[in-house]
């Protein structure tokens, strides 16, 4: 995840946001991580959010829906460690 507040937390903090599987733990994620981006790990922090309902008044009639759940992980690296989101483009 890229937002503003994620990316003054990876200048300041060491830590970088991600959407992860729901059921994924918190030594997976970590395990996940350190293999992809070759950093160590030193901290995990995972929140759930459930997906919102939402209605739309249209010509048509009422249209319901809802946006889907996701699962966050907050990932603080050792010091030293960077990861670059931008390193592909």
């Amino acid at each position: 995840m890229v937002t503003e507040r994620l990316t003054a937390d990876a200048e300041k903090l060491n830590k970088y946001g991600f959407i992860v599987d729901k059921n994924a733990n918190k030594i997976e994620i970590r395990e996940a991580i350190e293999k992809i981006y070759g950093v160590s790990v030193t901290g995990v922090r995972t929140m759930n959010y459930m997906g919102k309902k939402s209605v739309k008044h249209t010509t048509s009639g009422v249209v319901k829906g809802s946006k889907p759940s996701f699962k966050k992980a907050l990932v603080t690296v050792a010091k030293g460690d960077t990861i670059d989101f931008y390193a592909g483009i």
